[in-house]
Formats: structure tokens, C-alpha cells, sequence
């Protein structure tokens, strides 16, 4: 793993191997300036005294992770140093929607006074939707992290556009762009006449349909017009928030007739489901808004596109992955070098909930959250480490702390495990606090790869 490396002046220079940090910290011309991702400052050095290498940040946006490679130009060749992935989170319209209940229900309780709101009210210019702007802001702290970690002189990102439209139907042309599949219809006569005016599960007539999401919203689907039927009242109910595919498996195991109907009908709804275009939407809607945010960080900033991408890691036999494909957006030469062996992971978790109240499974408050967040000096999500010298937890503990106010902690390690429980504070001992991120890494493929020369991290 790559271990950056900071100056007198917590200014970047270029990363050494873990060997030679060790090396430096045991001869004390080292400290350890962060543990997670581990970074070092140098007692002895400045960058003046330093010879950089020119670094560039690669960058492949996407709709569940972004994908990050730091490469060293020299001699003709590339070398990848660095790799990182910004795993993205997916809950963000759930969030919007449990506010907005909340804020309904507290005005119907005139619990709290808040002026009214105009309806007028204008979007600013560049607005974004909430789950896009959040993509955006996370990829653009975690490039502004190895900014301070890493000499990075430009960045590179791919500007990828998609046309939805082709992508529902290969052949479309001309003047067909304009006519989609409700062209002189609403979409409730559209289903209608989709269906045979007929629910679409247990086939009844004649009786009130309502419209369905197949995939539900809570599961993430969409509106789409590919992702809506009809059906009764019955089937609706009995189909809840459930997949097709989970509902299909109680379906066969039930004994009634109309269960036994709708497993024959389930599959040809799925068979008219079609494949969400809610990363291809993010992609078109952020692609020009990433570009401009990342141009505001002072370095030059250069676009590439995803078919240079694809052709590169095709030319060079390399695995699809996220941050392989950042290795290959814009110019690569045909010699190509990977010198990390690890991937690290950036994963925004947030700094907790506004949720005043913990509830039990019906619904109701059973207890109320603190105000406080700090107890006794530690606050939930730090990375600790815990000495109990006894009992059924005996032994050094390394993993992030949930506080409590008693003063007793809980301590998950780094895959989210419990490792103990109700232990006292004062037998924690802060390493770091938490910013709102976890941070992981996993083995790169680089090394099994055919066709790619790699090596070992070494000393840059």
C-alpha cells in the first residue's frame, strides 16, 4: 500500500513504499501525521528539497462508485501509484422523503410555527437533483484529500453522455426521437391498452385497477412508464414493496388458485420490465457540472471520453473495473506499469440522524436521543483503540467506538462486526476522529491480470 507523505509544512510530496515508512519512523525523521489512510510528515525535508514527479489524477465518474487513479509519468511510461474507489450512497431519496413526512407531520400538529412558503420559488442556476449533487460533492472531497496528500499537477476525467433514448430501442431515428411510446395517449389509457384492460397478475376484469410500480420506490424504482402496470386492488396489497422475483417465490409454495395464476402471469410482467436509466440520467445531468467544480481547484482539468476508455483497457487486457477504467480515461501509452496493489475505498456514511427518537417495530417512541454527541471525549464513529485487561473482552482492540452517555462503549471493527460491548471509556485511547467517512481497501486484480506488467510498491 502506498503511504503518503507530507513535508515540514504538511505540503504533498511524492508517496514512499510501506518499508521505507517504517524506515523513516523507526529512525525518527518521521511522524505519523494520519493513521486512516495512513500519511506521514518528515521532520528533515521540505519540498524545495524534494524531486517531484510529475502525477496525474484520473478520474472515471459512475452512478454507484467512482473509480480514482493517481499514475507517475516518466520515460515514455505510465505507472499507476495509487488506486481508489468512492463508493457512492443510494439512500439519499429515501432521506428527502422520511424529512418531508416528518416536516408534514409536525405542521399538522402546529407543534411549531414556520411562515408560509410561496410556490413561486425558482430553482437556483445549476441546480442539480439532490442524489446527484451529493455524487458530485463526494468524489470532489475525495479528490481534494489526495490533493493534500499527493503532488498531483492535472486532472483528467471522463465526460461521459448517453442517449436514453437508443439505449430503450437501437434502431430509433430522425423524427421517431420525438415520439415516444405514450405519443397520443395518457399514461393511464397507455397501460390500459398495454394490459388488455385487465390486471396484469391475477388477469380479472371488470373490477378497479390501480396503477403499480413493479419495481417499488422504496426498492428503488422509478416512474417510468416500463416499471408501471395495473392491477387490482387484491393483488396490489398482497404484492406490498416486494421484487417480482421474491413475490414469485411465495407465489409457488402457496396452494390458491389466484397464487397460482399470478406465478403463471408474474414472469411476463418481467419480461416487459425495462432496465433503469437512473445512472445513465446522473451521468448526462453531472457530467459538465463535475468538470466545472473540479476547474475551481486550481489545476488544469482535461476531458476524455468513454470510448477512448473502453478501447485502452480492451487494447491492454485489463479487468472491468471501476478504478482500472480511471486508469485508462484519456492517453495511455502502450507501456504501462501498476505499482499499487491495493485499492482504497472511500465510503461517505454521514455524521448521524436528525431522527429525535428511537421507535420499536410499531412505530412508537421508546426512547429520545441526546443532544450530546461527545461523551467523555469520544463520539460515535472514532477510530479507537481499546485495552481491557479482563473479562469475557480481554485483550487490544482496534475498530470504531459507538459512546454511550453511562460512559460504557460498544467497538465494531472495521467490517462492521460488534467486538465488544459495555466496556468504560477509560479504557479507549483516541487515534483518530471521525469525518464522516469510512475508509477501506481490498487486493487489486492488477497482479493476475494478463498482458499488464506490475510490480510491488516501491519508494518513489
Amino acid at each position: 500500500m502506498v503511504v503518503f507523505v507530507l513535508d515540514q509544512h504538511k505540503r504533498p510530496i511524492m508517496p514512499c513504499s510501506e518499508r521505507q515508512a517504517r524506515k523513516l519512523l523507526k529512525e525518527g525523521r518521521a511522524v505519523v501525521h494520519r493513521l486512516v489512510p495512513f500519511v506521514i510528515r518528515l521532520k528533515d525535508r521540505i519540498v524545495e528539497q524534494s524531486v517531484l514527479q510529475p502525477l496525474k489524477l484520473k478520474i472515471d465518474p459512475g452512478y454507484e462508485a467512482t473509480g480514482i487513479s493517481v499514475v507517475r509519468v516518466a520515460e515514455g511510461k505510465e505507472a499507476a501509484v495509487f488506486f481508489a474507489e468512492v463508493h457512492h450512497r443510494t439512500d439519499i431519496p429515501e432521506k428527502l422523503l422520511s424529512r418531508r413526512q416528518a416536516r408534514w407531520s409536525r405542521r399538522s400538529r402546529r407543534t411549531r410555527y414556520r411562515k408560509p412558503r410561496f410556490d413561486n420559488r425558482r430553482r437556483p442556476e445549476g441546480w442539480l437533483p439532490p442524489s446527484a449533487e451529493a455524487r458530485i460533492n463526494w468524489a470532489l472531497s475525495t479528490v481534494k484529500k489526495l490533493l493534500r496528500w499527493l503532488p498531483i499537477r492535472e486532472i483528467i476525467v471522463e465526460s461521459a453522455k448517453f442517449d436514453t433514448q437508443k439505449l430503450q430501442n437501437p434502431e430509433i431515428f430522425g423524427v421517431e426521437y420525438q415520439r415516444d411510446e405514450l405519443t397520443g395517449c395518457e399514461v393511464r389509457e397507455y397501460l390500459l391498452e398495454k394490459w388488455g384492460r385487465k390486471c396484469a397478475y391475477c388477469g380479472k376484469e371488470n373490477v378497479p385497477l390501480e396503477v403499480d410500480h413493479v419495481v417499488p420506490k422504496s426498492r428503488g424504482g422509478t416512474d417510468r412508464v416500463s416499471n408501471l402496470t395495473f392491477t387490482c386492488r387484491e393483488g396490489n396489497q398482497t404484492k406490498g414493496n416486494k421484487l417480482l422475483q421474491e413475490w414469485l417465490e411465495e407465489l409457488k409454495r402457496s396452494e390458491r388458485a389466484v397464487d397460482r395464476k399470478r406465478a403463471d402471469n408474474v414472469p411476463k410482467v418481467l419480461s416487459q420490465l425495462g432496465e433503469p436509466l437512473k445512472g445513465a440520467a446522473f451521468m448526462n445531468a453531472a457530467r459538465h457540472a463535475l468538470v466545472e467544480r473540479l476547474g475551481s481547484l486550481g489545476l488544469p482539468v482535461f476531458t476524455a471520453t468513454t470510448a477512448r476508455t473502453k478501447y485502452d483497457r480492451t487494447r491492454l487486457s485489463l479487468p472491468k473495473t471501476h478504478y482500472f477504467d480511471a486508469r485508462c480515461v484519456g492517453e495511455v501509452p502502450d507501456k504501462l506499469e501498476v505499482a499499487a496493489e491495493y485499492v482504497q475505498v472511500f465510503r461517505a456514511v454521514g455524521r448521524g440522524r436528525r431522527q429525535m427518537a428511537n421507535f420499536d417495530r410499531h412505530g412508537f417512541p421508546r426512547a429520545h436521543r441526546l443532544r450530546k454527541n461527545v461523551h467523555f471525549g469520544f463520539a460515535t464513529g472514532d477510530l479507537v483503540v481499546a485495552e481491557v485487561p479482563a473479562g469475557k473482552y480481554a485483550g487490544r482492540h482496534v475498530g470504531f467506538v459507538a459512546v454511550r452517555a453511562s460512559g460504557y462503549f460498544d467497538l465494531k471493527n472495521f467490517l462492521g462486526d460488534r467486538v465488544c460491548q459495555g466496556v468504560s471509556w477509560k479504557r479507549f485511547r483516541l487515534l483518530q476522529r471521525f469525518d464522516g467517512w469510512r475508509y477501506e481497501k481490498f487486493k487489486s486484480a492488477a497482479l493476475s491480470s494478463p498482458g499488464l506488467k506490475a510490480r510491488a510498491s516501491s519508494a518513489a
